[in-house]
């Protein structure tokens, strides 16, 4: 039980990756790396009280740090899109990297994803396990101002629960957005597709978004259309719909617009019924982008050489709207001096 910290791996510049794995009294485990600040494995029970692996990841740090791999990572500067790759604080417009047509996706290359963080703090309680990674991102990193310290605890508690909390402070304004990237399938099985998990999403409207993903600023009900979660359905349901997003995307990527809480609510749920899993989603961010992994890079693979192929997993990532930059109506602000960031996120596992 408790906590323990080994070395997983080496990069090509010869940093030491770490793998850190908290343990709780129930057995559920979880994996986590310095290389991404990422979850690389997650075992829950199901209802017979088998422990599997419900995130996708790889077997190699040298699978992990080829391109941008996003698997189980923490992604910032700023996660999702910007619009034109640009934004404007003042009277200043600051120019992104361009790495989708006109836009920028995850702040890549050079995101909070393919950093190595540090092992802050750690505290080894059998009951709740809980290991803290910081970051500090320099001035002008992937184009952004300011210089910006981030952390990122984990923390399993005892009712299998991995609670995330970020917190994150700057000496400049800054567009700051974070999320975590895990793709999960919480069938236990890799090889088997999502589309038989039900899904419910605690979200009455979409953000309307143009080709690029980028949105228009408008909100779209989703009352009567392939997007409508407020009941629980299974994610194939509707999937191939005749919808032009959905045509376009290959299956859902959009941002679910959540009801407006204070502090931290149910986002949604996802239930498997064949192992009896079910992952609840709790967030204060106000929206959710379910990402139903609708490709992979030609050829990659999972742990144990499993290929990674479409819908054999789901994103929940909890965040700020797309591109809520560049669009003043949004629920967001920019990190500022003045006001550190503090935000938490929960995935919590149980059985029915």
């Amino acid at each position: 039980m408790g906590i323990e910290v080994r070395t997983f791996g080496t990069l090509a510049d010869g940093t030491k990756v770490e793998c850190c794995t908290l343990k709780n009294t129930n057995g559920m485990t979880a994996e986590l790396l310095t290389y991404g600040c990422r979850i690389a494995r997650l075992f829950v029970p199901d209802r017979n009280g088998k422990m599997e692996n419900v995130v996708l990841g790889h077997d190699t740090l040298e699978e992990y740090a080829t391109g941008s791999d996003l698997q189980g990572a923490l992604v910032g500067r700023y996660a999702n899109r910007i619009g034109g790759a640009k934004f404007t604080i003042g009277e200043k417009t600051y120019e992104v990297y361009k790495n989708e047509g006109e836009n920028s996706l995850h702040s890549a290359p050079g995101g909070f994803q393919d950093k190595v963080w540090r092992i802050k703090r750690s505290t080894n309680d059998d009951d709740a396990p809980s290991v803290t990674f910081a970051y500090h991102s320099p001035d002008g990193e992937c184009g952004f101002p300011g210089n910006v310290d981030v952390e990122v605890t984990y923390t399993l508690s005892t009712d299998n629960a991995l609670i995330i909390e970020y917190r994150a402070k700057t000496d400049a304004e800054t567009p700051f957005n974070l999320t975590n990237h895990s793709y999960f399938n919480i069938t236990g099985n890799p090889s088997k597709d999502i589309l038989s998990l039900e899904m419910q999403l605690n979200a009455d409207a979409i953000t309307e978004s143009d080709d690029g993903l980028i949105p228009t600023g408008k909100l779209l009900p989703v009352e009567n259309t392939p997007f409508d979660f407020r009941k629980p359905k299974t994610i194939g349901q509707d999937i191939h719909a005749q919808d032009h997003l959905l045509k376009l995307c290959g299956g859902y990527d959009v941002n679910f617009v959540l009801r407006p809480s204070d502090g931290v609510q149910k986002a949604g749920e996802i239930y498997d019924q064949a192992s009896g899993r079910r992952m609840l989603v709790f967030t204060d961010l106000p929206g959710i982008q379910i990402y139903t992994a609708n490709s992979f890079a030609p050829g990659m693979k999972g742990v144990g050489g499993v290929p990674m192929k479409p819908h054999r997993a789901i994103c929940m990532e909890t965040q700020f709207y797309p591109d809520s930059v560049n669009h003043p109506e949004f629920p967001y602000e920019n990190l500022k001096p003045e006001k550190p960031f503090h935000s938490t996120t929960i995935y919590k596992f149980t059985i029915d």
